[in-house]
């Protein structure tokens, strides 16, 4: 690498330039004028935009210069593995120590990455070769130093006979048949065997916890065998924070999975967190191969690179640009390393995406995701044994591990989905579709607190333009140019050969997909030229939300109530339900004419032709009988009236001021109603555990009335075994929660600057958390400069370049650096130790002003309702704060609103001041 190249790296507001330091506008004329040795260029440079408050032409003309990233050739040298793109974080994955400063630093990552490559047991060096050759076509600017080291490895390399090495999908291993897995027992767990296995799994230097082993005592009820067809073993498990509630039902999970040969799925609520679940595993399975069999993350098929997709866009990507071949460079060497084809929160480096955010595809500016580029299956358009690499396929590979796996790490979209098209539609048969032998029998929910949300989202209904547009596009293929993808026909027409009446019904399928929404549909709805039932449905729905509408923000959604109807709707509902039946009659009849040839046909199908066979009639019954069937109840029921079991109302979704989608939509008042029936009541045994399962009412202080109401358990026609265990923190010694009296919570101004104090009162280690993006923006700017004029890095959700994970991992191996963010920080952010001393609340949480809050709560008992919400979530942000033993820290809350009745939501004993915000700091930095 050329010793001549300058570096630059972040330093506050501005940046260090070849040792120079430089204000962020002269920093961004530096990084234009020529090539630098940097980190994550889309990072650095957007952030000194931010500072400079630079115009864009600016910022695009720094990051077009061709810089040496270490970020890139970090991906190109070892994908696959994870690092904080950092200089200190990519030094850590690497096994090195920190040079003098940030620069230095930069340099020996940069000379530890190619003396990797140079090394003769550097793996593939001939593809990785290819790869280099390649990317120097398109000017890659690491690409010589690369080749150079590579040769240093294999001197014999013949470069000239070189092709692109991104041809992934035909070195990716091929999966092995297994034979399937042998039916399971049903042998108990005792209390004592699951506490006697704990211990062993914890080993003999562990701190032996009372708690933690009476809680894998209690897990073992759900791992009993099953007394009756109408009854199972649930257990509501509450377990504080600290008390090992992780390895508390690993421990009798696995060993009744090892000992009857039978699965367990435990499911959490966020796929980040899946990722620490299974490395939590290590502590049951030392040996990483021996896991690797015994313990698999599943999750839905739109998080895994489909290798079909990945050959047709690449032959895009390849083509457009030297940044796009770059991409496509990276994600083919991720795929030949990758441990199963995650690209959403599996090992695939998320941050990666974000060195490409200014990319225009299909002529379109957007975001840069696994699933805008096309790389997904989350289309549905899986053609299973046809596709020429169904052998290599890492969706088919996750399956089958999956099936033989003792534990399945899987989230709660995930398994709900699974059960509830289980119980509508029965069991699969085939390895393609079926998750587990005889479906899914024992559970473990972690996170147990978001099952009601978890369940709101899986059995709602939505009739809206983009879902029906969607359905359509599924069914014919693409209609427009430049749009890719195959149609219902193209994956079906050889399983019906010469069946004329399988045709006939295609057909039919294939003509009344024209009611559905076709491309253009936005334009034509808005301006009034509706074409079809569905558009002429949605354009008057549109019409009724906007006569409506109560909110005036064009930020965000517009809702209104259905009923009563504008003028027309009522028989617009009524043409569009008739089109649908039409839809829904010969979808059905051609996925029952399908699933007749696995019998009819049985001595000629090969295994994969029924899985295929199977697969694709499940998949018309989803979305015929289940999709568009719950369209058709959702039309009865707006021309014949309310059901009291449903919320529904009319809205239109809106981003960035511009109007997205538009429709009906359909949720149940209780959802966890359908959850019981299709979940809880087929499994065999169900542990539902979390920190904060119980509500705290000031009068009722051991409340189990609304956990079974947000669990579902309160729809069993029997008692559930509940149990609770107190956290073993001494949060009164260890923790503060302060009430701040005297800010105006309306007043950005005001509200950034208790931020700004409170957060160089504890000299960084702060959350921010805030109920609304425009409030958290608002402060941000605010904060940018007095925190980097003291040191203090400052990240943020909704305004950096990358994606949550990653700002939260930066966040946590940095003691000094403050983080802002909304719901899903609140709920994922684990960061034990100093990193985290301090979170502030912008306001009190409450619910958010909807139709179908308003709805719950009327039903759930008005305020009650409510303050329990507001608890919940303050229980949930408090239990950031202390990971571990020896935290400590502030819990700040900059609203004055926080009513004694919210108080009990904090553990007992801590103390709880109301002061003003000058009092505030200083208890802060005290």
């Amino acid at each position: 690498m050329d010793s001549t190249l300058r570096t630059a790296v972040a330093s506050g507001m501005g940046a260090v330039i070849g040792g120079e330091p430089m204000e962020p506008i002269l920093a961004l004329a530096a990084l234009a004028a020529k090539p630098h040795l940097i980190c994550h260029s889309a990072f650095f440079i957007e952030r000194l935009g931010v500072a400079a408050q630079a115009q864009r032409a600016a910022v695009r003309a720094a990051r077009e210069q061709r810089h040496f990233d270490v970020a890139e050739l970090f991906a190109f040298v070892c994908p696959a593995r994870f690092a904080t793109p950092t200089p200190t974080g990519f030094a850590r994955s690497l096994a090195l120590d920190p040079g003098k400063d940030d620069e230095d630093t930069l340099r020996l990552i940069a000379e530890d990455l190619l003396n990797r490559l140079s090394s003769k047991h550097y793996p593939v060096i001939r593809e990785t070769a290819e790869n280099a050759t390649f990317l120097a076509r398109a000017n890659w600017p690491w690409s010589k130093p690369v080749m150079q080291a590579l040769l240093k490895a294999n001197p014999k390399l013949d470069v000239g006979s070189f092709a692109t090495g991104l041809n992934a999908w035909d070195r990716v291993e091929e999966w092995e048949e297994d034979g399937g897995r042998a039916p399971g027992r049903q042998d108990a767990i005792s209390p004592e065997e699951a506490q006697r296995f704990l211990r062993e799994v914890l080993g003999s230097r562990s701190e032996e916890r009372s708690s933690q082993a009476a809680y894998a005592g209690s897990a073992s009820f759900a791992f009993q065998p099953r007394q009756s067809k109408e009854i199972n073993n649930i257990l509501l498990a509450e377990a504080g924070t600290g008390l090992g509630k992780t390895l508390g039902y690993l421990s009798p999970a696995y060993l009744w999975a090892r000992k009857n040969n039978a699965p367990v799925w435990v499911s959490t609520y966020t796929k980040n967190l899946q990722r620490q679940l299974d490395q939590e595993t290590a502590r049951l399975i030392e040996n990483p191969e021996e896991r690797q069999s015994k313990i698999v993350i599943r999750k839905g098929r739109e998080n895994y690179v489909c290798l079909l997709n990945m050959q047709e866009v690449f032959g895009r990507l390849t083509s457009a640009n030297p940044r796009t071949a770059l991409l496509a460079a990276l994600i083919s060497r991720w795929a030949r390393f990758t441990r199963d084809g995650d690209m959403v929160g599996g090992d695939f480096p998320s941050w990666i995406l974000s060195l490409f955010n200014d990319l225009s595809l299909d002529g379109e500016q957007r975001g840069v995701t696994a699933q805008s580029l096309g790389l997904t299956d989350r289309r549905g358009e899986c053609i299973y044994s046809a596709c020429p690499h169904y052998r290599r396929c890492f969706i088919e590979r996750s399956v089958r591990a999956g099936r033989n796996a003792s534990i399945v790490i899987a989230n709660h979209a995930l398994v709900l989905h699974q059960a509830a098209v289980d119980h509508a539609l029965g069991v699969a048969q085939t390895e393609e579709e079926e998750a587990a032998p005889g479906g899914i029998r024992r559970i473990v929910f972690d996170e147990g607190h978001h099952l009601f949300d978890a369940a709101d989202s899986a059995f709602s209904g939505h009739l809206t333009a983009l879902e029906t547009a969607e359905l359509r596009r599924w069914i014919r293929g693409p209609e427009a140019e430049r749009r890719r993808g195959r149609g219902l026909a193209d994956r079906i027409a050889d399983l019906l050969g010469e069946d004329e009446a399988g045709e006939k019904l295609l057909q039919q399928v294939l003509r009344a997909a024209f009611a559905l929404p076709g491309p253009g549909w936005t334009r034509r709805v808005q301006a009034g030229q509706a074409e079809g039932p569905a558009e002429h449905f949605l354009a008057l729905v549109r019409q009724q939300v906007l006569a409506r509408a109560e909110q005036a923000n064009a930020a965000h959604t517009l809702e209104t109530d259905c009923l009563p109807l504008v003028e027309g709707l009522s028989a617009a509902a009524a043409q569009l339900s008739e089109a649908l039946l039409d839809l829904k009659r010969p979808m059905s009849a051609l996925a029952n004419a399908l699933a007749r040839k696995l019998d009819s046909e049985a001595e000629d199908l090969s295994s994969n032709d029924r899985g295929r066979i199977e697969a694709i009639s499940r998949s018309l019954k989803r979305r015929g009988e289940l999709m568009v069937g719950s369209w058709i109840d959702m039309l009865r029921r707006l021309l014949d009236g309310k059901n009291p079991l449903f919320v529904e109302w009319f809205d239109i979704a809106q981003a960035f001021g511009r109007e997205h989608d538009v429709g009906l939509h359909s949720h149940w008042l209780d959802p966890t109603e359908p959850m019981a029936l299709a979940v809880l009541r087929q499994a065999d045994g169900i542990v539902i555990t979390s920190a904060t399962l119980k509500d705290r009412p000031p009068d009722v202080p051991d409340d189990w009335a609304n956990a079974e109401m947000r669990t579902g358990a309160v729809h069993l026609p029997y008692p559930v075994k509940r149990e609770s265990w107190d956290s073993p923190f001494d949060y009164a010694g260890s923790s503060r929660v302060i009430v701040v009296t005297d800010v105006n919570r309306e007043d950005m101004d005001q509200v950034a600057a208790a931020y700004r104090e409170l957060f160089l009162a504890s000299g960084g280690g702060g959350l921010g958390l805030f109920t609304a993006i425009s409030r958290l923006k608002a402060v941000h700017k605010r904060l940018v400069k007095p925190l980097a004029d003291a040191g203090l890095p400052l990240y943020a959700q909704h305004v950096d370049p990358m994606d949550t994970g990653t700002l939260v991992d930066m966040f946590r191996a940095e003691r000094d650096a403050c983080l802002l963010g909304t719901d899903a920080v609140r709920d994922g952010v684990d960061v034990p130790g100093d990193s985290l001393r301090l979170i502030v609340l912008d306001r009190v949480p409450w619910g958010t002003p909807t139709i179908l809050e308003r709805a719950r709560k009327e039903a759930f008992g008005g305020n009650a309702y409510t303050d329990m919400v507001v608890r919940l979530r303050l229980r949930q942000a408090f239990g950031r704060l202390i990971r571990r033993t020896g935290d400590k820290g502030h819990f700040v809350i900059l609203d004055p609103r926080l009513a004694s009745r919210f108080l009990t939501a904090f553990p007992p004993g801590v103390q709880v001041s109301r002061l003003g915000l000058v009092d505030a700091i200083d208890m802060v930095r005290a």
